[in-house]
């Protein structure tokens, strides 16, 4: 089999290709090795919501659930041995990306959305998943609230690691990066502690961003030239803050060790808004050491026609002429980046209570 050579292309760019998505249907139905195989994926994502659909919509999950049930296995834990069971097969298929790139092959598993804004609970229960899945090549999802932040500190500290979700803000995204660094530090005051195997990537999401502020740019009458605009911008910005954090002489003391980048990922690729081009969000981030998770839609879209835009370090200064242009416009930017972090966390809490209702009356039903 060979590669497409425009994801190919992509990849050589220094651009990893992340599915996010993640079912039994597709691990044992051999369309993820495919896309392993064919599109240049070398990771998935996973969140509440592709887990809902995942079990609602099939019927691979059934004789597990029949076994649990008849043992009258509580929900909460079905749950969870479920998507550690999908997420564990996952990750031993990607076991030869990791064992191949030392950084990819990688399997993310979402902390419950509910603990977002506790974080000891947080810490607690990332610690849990990295033990109940015991892979070396999984990412612990952590969310990006205030109190995430300090979750990632002790989960990084603990050795596991993490891909922090829920970014939106260059404020919030620094003190990601902050987070990051500082888990580190802690780690490396144990003597006998060592970076290997720690991996991070920090989830700054793109297309929500459009989405709110193209909605406020109408409410305002605003000039239509700037919609679709800022969440490539706003990236692209958090591109340049990487660059320069780990460029420091924090970091360099830190890498001198053994420790690994923080990866930028670019996380809700997949175009809301049809009058957009389907890989805009792709074409328009460009750069090396960065992930880009996308929908298989939007793979396919870039397989057919996708092209490689001008890399992101070219376009820093127009991108801050975008945003100071929607902020001038009248739209508070610090505003829609708390709506969407608040609307964020609510969507997944809702996809997991939603998640946690179908597993409760499919174990009924097969008791």
């Amino acid at each position: 089999m060979t590669q497409n050579e425009k994801l190919a292309n992509l990849s050589k760019a220094g651009v990893a290709v992340w599915l996010d998505d993640l079912s039994r249907d597709r691990i044992r139905g051999g369309n993820l090795q495919s896309l392993v195989d064919e599109r240049s994926v070398v990771g998935v994502t996973t969140n509440p919501s592709i887990f809902a659909a995942a079990i609602s919509g099939s019927t691979s999950y059934d004789d597990q659930l029949h076994a649990m049930a008849v043992r009258g296995v509580a929900v909460e834990e079905a749950l969870r041995v479920i998507t550690a069971a999908d997420v564990r097969d996952a990750c031993d298929l990607l076991a030869p990306v990791a064992a191949r790139t030392g950084r990819d092959g990688r399997v993310s598993l979402e902390v419950a959305p509910g603990l977002a804004h506790d974080t000891d609970a947080t810490a607690a229960e990332a610690a849990h998943l990295w033990w109940l899945v015991d892979r070396p090549n999984l990412f612990i999802k952590i969310p990006a609230t205030v109190e995430g932040l300090r979750a990632i500190t002790e989960t990084v500290a603990n050795g596991i690691s993490v891909n922090v979700t829920l970014i939106f803000s260059l404020e919030r995204y620094r003190a990601v990066m902050d987070a990051y660094l500082t888990g580190l530090e802690q780690r490396a005051e144990d003597p006998e502690a060592t970076f290997e195997g720690i991996e991070i990537v920090a989830s700054f999401f793109v297309s929500r961003v459009d989405t709110e502020i193209d909605r406020r740019l109408d409410d305002l009458d605003a000039a239509p030239a700037l919609k679709g605009k800022a969440g490539v911008a706003n990236a692209r910005l958090a591109y340049q803050a990487y660059q320069e954090v780990f460029s420091s002489s924090r970091w360099k003391s830190l890498e001198a060790r053994g420790a690994r980048k923080q990866r930028p990922l670019w996380a809700s690729t997949g175009v809301k808004n049809p009058e957009y081009s389907d890989t805009l969000y792709l074409s328009e981030l460009v750069a090396p050491d960065t992930v880009n998770t996308m929908p298989e839609k939007t793979m396919e879209a870039f397989a057919d026609h996708g092209e490689l835009g001008s890399p992101i370090s070219e376009n820093y200064g127009h991108a801050a002429v975008v945003l100071e242009a929607v902020a001038d416009a009248g739209v508070d930017l610090d505003d829609v980046f708390r709506v969407l972090e608040e609307e964020g966390v609510q969507k997944f809490s809702d996809a997991w209570d939603e998640l946690t209702a179908s597993v409760r009356e499919q174990l009924q039903d097969k008791a």
